[in-house]
């Protein structure tokens, strides 16, 4: 004879949160990491042998590239992707992300924002910057890229 009490107190239920999965990984997140170190590797030889064919809104973009790909590396890592491309889109995914880890590295990215507002025709503005400001833009490429290695072996914490 069963008791109802006592089946009732077997079954459990199951909600959203008991089926949801922790997110996986994004295939090739690695190959996004080697790329940014490649475009860094490239803006940094090319501002210190001065090689004249990198003006600075070349170097600006090789940069630019190289942050784009470190941020996409560390999302992809664990499973998520940003909404856009801009710096504003990039930084808002690895707060979401990385909730502790951005600090200081936040405004230096969102500042690389107004060098170019290429995703609205209506308002497309192009601003090349100073040969003066890519030091900055690569060092901060650099710190970026060392939290990357950190957060894509795990030992930032979430």
């Amino acid at each position: 004879m069963s008791d109802t009490k006592t089946d009732a107190a077997k079954v459990s239920t199951v909600g959203f949160g008991d089926i949801k999965s922790e997110p996986e990984a994004i295939d090739d997140w690695d190959v996004f990491l080697r790329d940014g170190e490649a475009f860094l590797r490239t803006g940094l030889a090319a501002y210190t042998k001065e090689k004249k064919a990198f003006t600075p809104e070349i170097l600006y973009n090789i940069v630019a590239m190289a942050i784009e790909k470190f941020v996409m590396a560390a999302l992809m890592q664990r499973g998520a992707l940003p909404h856009n491309h801009t710096m504003g889109d990039l930084v808002e995914a690895m707060e979401d992300v990385f909730p502790k880890a951005m600090g200081d590295l936040k405004e230096g990215l969102l500042d690389l924002d107004r060098y170019q507002e290429i995703c609205d025709v209506d308002t497309f503005t192009i601003i090349p910057p100073a040969m003066e400001d890519i030091p900055g833009m690569l060092a901060l490429a650099r710190d970026l890229q060392k939290l990357v290695l950190k957060t894509t072996n795990g030992e930032v914490e979430q």
